[in-house]
This record gives structure tokens, C-alpha cells and sequence, in this order.
């Protein structure tokens, strides 16, 4: 009976040794480019943290360098190349990862040297992508973005598995190579879904043509991941979009009806978020999903409050927008996330100082909302003015109840008084102005 026990004690230290084994986090080390940034040095280096973090890695530790020295074969120095490697057994890392794009042959040194896996942070977004896709579209979109940047590094994944197959000297040849056999299975398969995802930009945009013979005018929220711009668009709107304190907890684009004074209302769109050095892959495989940024009427940036390094944050939504053809777009700036820091004078005057024009909102309390929903209304649907139009202009009554918001219409003996809102650029605007009050 002892022995049963002991041997049962026995199996459930093992199983317990297993689990902990299974639930371990992949231990990871970290190198940054040297960075000086207005939030201090190094700063852009927790933005890979938190990547890391979202992934579910375990940083080991954290290695900035002062100055880069470009070489050949790893991109750096080969002593602080060899110095990052023993670091890396030093710490017990399972990989190491770098904060800047690495090309393929380096990154097989790389991993000669370290014996241990070496990748960028493009890869690593690429695989919180990944984690994060839902629908269909999504799925899609990340596995474009994962094949187009495996490609050209089919030898670094397979290693001495990229060697000929098959065929005899002097016989047949020698065959394709495993490496050259995957290649042509890898282009073929982006081939395939860069059809299937024409289908569905072909869908998006029939759909966004039906939307634009309604008249409805539409606005996107952008941003920084993780600024609050899904909680933004719950609570704005009544709808019911997953949301996570994690980067890039949603991917897909989700469009609601947000409802304005006078019984007019437009279409609010969230949107994937951003971040520095989006990798290209991703860009071109959500080039859809960005679309419904380019094409809005208004955006609104969200920016999250709270964060030190928000400024940053806000700079590099610039970037991503001007990259995507977004720039000339008007503009709302909201600071979201406004109740964590009221409490905070400082952080409120520098807030005040770096975004004169921005709207403080917060989507736990609704504070601001009043706010940001009448600049959206004077933005999207122009400003509320009265005309008197003569009996004869009756036709402008209908332009402006279909181009417009009627918000009064009173037929009195001297005219038909129209208090409206018109997009002061439109040729309705125009029409009605010699009418003005």
C-alpha cells in the first residue's frame, strides 16, 4: 500500500513538472537600435516589449546599442555580435529578437552563431497578427503577409532540409531542391489568395458604393494600438466589438451607424491600429481594410492620454497615414483615456501644450462626449444656418433635405425660412448662400 502511494505521489509530481513545462513562456532577448527619442532615451525599446508581452513571450533581458556598425554578415559588429550571442546563454533565452528589420542571410548567421532562433519585429507583429485574426478576411490578409515575408527565407527555416531530392547523376538531373519545391508551393498559394481577397475588395467596395448613394457621410477612428478606439466605438455607438488591454485585439474593420442631433446620423468605422514600422507585407495585404481610412470624409485620431510615450505614438499615426495616402483628410484629434490623468496637473498641461485643438473624451465615463459628437456634426454636416428662400426656390428645400440636414422648415407669407446644415464645399451650399439669412 506504501508503495501504490508513493508511486502515486510520484506520477503527480510529474504531471504537475509537465504542465509547468507546457505553461513555460518562450524566454526571449531583446536588442534595440539606438534611439533618442522626445520621451528620453531608448524609449522606442518598450514598444517591443510590449509586442513581446502581447505574444506571450517572457523578456529575459534587454540589450540598447550605442552605436551600430554595419558589417556584412550580421548587420553589427562582429565582437557585439558574438557579445549578444552569449548574452543570450548567459540569460537562458530561448531566441533572441531584434528591433529592426533583418534581412535573411543575416539572420542565418545569425542563428549559426547563437544556435538559437534569431527573428525581427516585423516577425513579430506578423505573428500577433496572426494570434489576432477572427474572420475570414483577416485569416487571409495575415496569411498573404506571412508568405510574402517567408519567402525569402525558405533556407533559413529548413535548413539542410534545402538539398536536392530525387534524380541520379547522369540520369534524370538532380532535381529540385526541397527549398526550390517549397518556393513554387509558396508563390502558388499567394497567387491563390491575392484572388480570393480581390473577391472580397470587390465585395468591400460595392458595398461602400451602396453606401455612398445614401448620401451618408462617413468618419474612421485611427490610432496607436491599444489607444481605446474599439471601447471608443462600443460606447459611441451600442456596439459590441471585442476589446482586450492588448495590442491589435481587433483586426477587422467594423462600421456602425453613430446617431447626431436633429435626427441625422453618419457611419463610424474602427479600424486596425497602428504602429512605427508597420511592416509592408502587412500594409499591402490590408490594403482594403486601410481603404476605408482613405476614403472617409473625417478622421478622428485617437490618442491614448495615459500613455508617456503618446506623443510618439501620435507622430507615427502621421506617418502610417501619410503613407496610406490619408493625409489630407480632415481631422479631430481626441485624447481618450482622459480620467486616468485628470488627477495629474502636470501631465494635463503638457497634454494641453503638445494638443491645443484636441477633445478630451473618456469611453469609461462618456466625458466629452457632447463635445466631440457636436464637432463631429459641424465637421461632417456643416454648420447650422438659416435661409429664406422665395416660393419660386422651392426646389432647394428638397436639394437641401437630400444633400443636407434640415433641421427647421417654416412656410410663412414672406418665404419658406430653412434652418440647415450644409457642407460648406458643396454645390448645394452654394446654391443656397445668396439666400442667407
Amino acid at each position: 500500500m506504501l508503495l501504490h502511494k508513493k508511486a502515486f505521489e510520484k506520477y503527480n509530481l510529474l504531471m504537475v513538472n509537465v504542465a509547468e513545462e507546457e505553461e513555460k513562456k518562450v524566454r526571449c532577448l531583446l536588442v534595440g537600435a539606438p534611439d533618442k527619442t522626445s520621451e528620453g532615451e531608448n524609449g522606442k525599446i518598450q514598444e517591443l516589449v510590449g509586442l513581446t508581452d502581447t505574444l506571450g513571450m517572457e523578456v529575459a533581458d534587454i540589450i540598447v546599442l550605442n552605436r551600430i556598425e554595419k558589417t556584412a554578415a550580421y548587420g553589427i559588429g562582429t565582437g557585439k555580435a558574438q557579445e549578444i550571442s552569449d548574452k543570450a546563454k548567459e540569460v537562458f533565452a530561448d531566441c533572441i529578437i531584434f528591433d529592426w528589420g533583418i534581412d535573411p542571410s543575416k539572420q542565418r548567421n545569425w542563428e549559426k552563431l547563437a544556435s538559437k532562433p534569431v527573428f525581427d519585429r516585423n516577425e513579430v507583429i506578423i505573428r500577433i497578427f496572426a494570434q489576432r485574426a477572427q474572420t475570414k478576411e483577416a485569416a487571409l490578409q495575415v496569411e498573404l503577409a506571412k508568405l510574402k515575408y517567408s519567402l525569402p527565407r525558405i533556407s533559413h527555416m529548413y535548413g539542410d532540409l534545402a538539398r536536392q531530392r530525387g534524380g541520379n547523376y547522369g540520369a534524370k538531373g538532380s532535381g529540385e531542391t526541397k527549398a526550390e519545391l517549397d518556393r513554387r508551393q509558396i508563390e502558388d498559394k499567394i497567387i491563390s489568395i491575392e484572388k480570393e481577397l480581390k473577391q472580397v475588395e470587390t465585395n468591400r467596395e460595392t458595398q461602400r458604393k451602396q453606401r455612398e448613394r445614401t448620401c451618408t457621410a462617413s468618419c474612421a477612428l485611427v490610432g496607436y494600438t491599444n489607444a481605446g478606439k474599439s471601447s471608443l466605438l462600443n460606447e459611441l455607438t451600442g456596439a459590441d466589438v471585442f476589446v482586450e488591454n492588448k495590442l491589435f485585439a481587433t483586426l477587422d474593420p467594423t462600421t456602425r451607424k453613430l446617431a447626431l442631433a436633429e435626427g441625422s446620423s453618419v457611419l463610424i468605422t474602427d479600424t486596425v491600429g497602428f504602429i512605427s514600422n508597420l511592416p509592408h507585407t502587412l500594409i499591402d495585404a490590408f490594403k482594403s481594410t486601410l481603404e476605408e481610412t482613405a476614403l472617409s470624409n473625417l478622421l478622428l485620431i485617437v490618442v491614448d492620454a495615459s500613455d508617456e510615450n503618446c506623443i510618439f505614438q501620435y507622430e507615427q499615426v502621421l506617418e502610417v497615414l501619410k503613407e496610406i495616402n490619408a493625409d489630407e483628410i480632415p481631422r479631430i484629434t481626441v485624447l481618450n483615456k482622459i480620467d486616468c490623468v485628470k488627477n495629474d496637473p502636470l501631465k494635463i498641461c503638457r497634454l494641453n501644450a503638445q494638443f491645443p485643438d484636441a477633445v478630451k473624451v473618456s469611453a469609461c465615463t462618456h466625458e466629452g462626449f457632447d463635445t466631440l459628437l457636436a464637432l463631429i456634426t459641424e465637421s461632417l454636416l456643416g454648420t447650422s444656418r438659416t435661409y429664406v428662400l422665395p416660393f419660386s426656390r422651392s426646389d432647394l428645400v428638397d436639394l437641401a433635405r437630400k444633400n443636407g440636414t434640415i433641421e427647421k422648415e417654416e412656410w410663412l407669407e414672406d418665404g419658406v425660412y430653412l434652418t440647415a446644415r450644409l457642407n460648406s464645399s458643396s454645390r448645394t451650399f452654394a446654391l443656397l448662400k445668396p439666400y442667407l439669412k
